[in-house]
């Protein structure tokens, strides 16, 4: 059994470390608020998934010297935004040494760099083989609630993939592993992009065939740009590019979908966060994905259309036919 300092107390990270205590490997959850920390340790039930109860023997606390202290490996559930600065933090009270599981999905903005990446460059190399990630189609609702799940591990080196196998295996939580890390994690950043359009969509009350346009050529769009990362097209035919498109756009538990939809029933995209009250992180990585599209000059029309709803007040009507009166041309797979 191992010793595991979790980062990151939202929904996911509970879940997930909730599989690993259950597990029976030792488990401390790090978050920054102190008064969740508090709660957690003290009811071991998260505020925003009611009636179920993490393994009494999961730890929580808001120091993170005492999370890390004697760790064997490292699992993060932050948000992509989040990576770099808690990982910084992490550093400064000492290298990292251990294993370094990564769940959040994005795409950094600036840099356009996967969260993988990240994670690397701030631990001095290009591709640590230190790094992993475990990503694909999974609600923390419906984890928590141990409903068969299949999600997909991948890592620079072999090994740490094993060790995400070992981890997180349950008879309901089953995972496959997959050798094109970059591509597992591009396919799993961008899927939520094309989940808030398809929450636009539904919030105007385009149908089903809208819909299933958005995902098909929402699909295209992620494959035609994972190229820019070195990632295999064939990749995002799996478990983390369609299989988490179809879970992420048309489930209700699904925070850029509702976010999409909440924002073509009139609320504002603040309005529509704050509403949801948890990260969406298809807003911060449209920015990401926009930026990639135009330094590599590769056209992403819904990530485009998506950044204008979001960022520049284009009326969501206007967004969807300016998406159907774009030119026809031949369907490339």
């Amino acid at each position: 059994m191992k010793k595991i300092c979790y980062l990151g107390a939202g929904t996911w990270g509970f879940a997930l470390a909730s599989i690993l205590a259950q597990n029976g490997h030792e488990t401390t959850v790090w978050t920054r608020d102190p008064y969740l920390a508090d709660e957690l340790q003290r009811t071991h039930v998260h505020p925003k998934l009611p009636g179920f109860q993490a393994p009494m023997s999961s730890r929580f606390t808001s120091d993170l010297q005492e999370a890390l202290k004697g760790a064997e490996v490292i699992v993060e559930s932050v948000t992509s935004a989040g990576i770099r600065p808690v990982f910084q933090e992490v550093l400064e009270l000492g290298k990292i040494e251990v294993p370094v599981i990564l769940t959040s999905k994005g795409i950094e903005q600036g840099t356009g760099l996967l969260l993988p990446e990240v994670a690397s460059q701030l631990m001095g190399v290009q591709e640590s083989p230190l790094v992993g990630a475990l990503t694909g189609p999974s609600h923390a609702e419906e984890v928590i609630q141990n409903f068969p799940t299949s999600v997909v591990c991948s890592a620079y080196d072999p090994e740490v993939s094993r060790l995400i196998l070992d981890l997180f295996t349950t008879p309901k939580f089953r995972i496959y592993p997959n050798s094109d890390l970059h591509g597992v994690c591009f396919g799993g950043a961008m899927k939520n992009i094309i989940a808030i359009a398809c929450g636009i969509s539904d919030g105007l009350g385009c149908g089903d065939n809208t819909k299933a346009a958005l995902m098909t050529r929402g699909l295209h769009e992620i494959r035609k740009l994972s190229l820019v990362k070195q990632a295999k097209p064939e990749t995002l035919n799996g478990l983390s590019g369609m299989g988490d498109l179809c879970v992420t756009c048309m489930s209700r538990h699904s925070r850029n979908y509702r976010l999409g939809r909440l924002i073509a029933e009139g609320f504002s995209p603040e309005g529509a966060r704050q509403k949801i009250g948890m990260a969406v992180e298809g807003i911060y990585t449209c920015v990401s994905a926009l930026e990639l599209g135009r330094k590599h000059n590769i056209p992403v029309p819904i990530t485009e259309a998506t950044y204008g709803v979001i960022f520049e007040g284009l009326d969501p009507r206007v967004a969807v036919k300016a998406l159907l009166q774009r030119a026809i041309k031949e369907e490339h797979l």
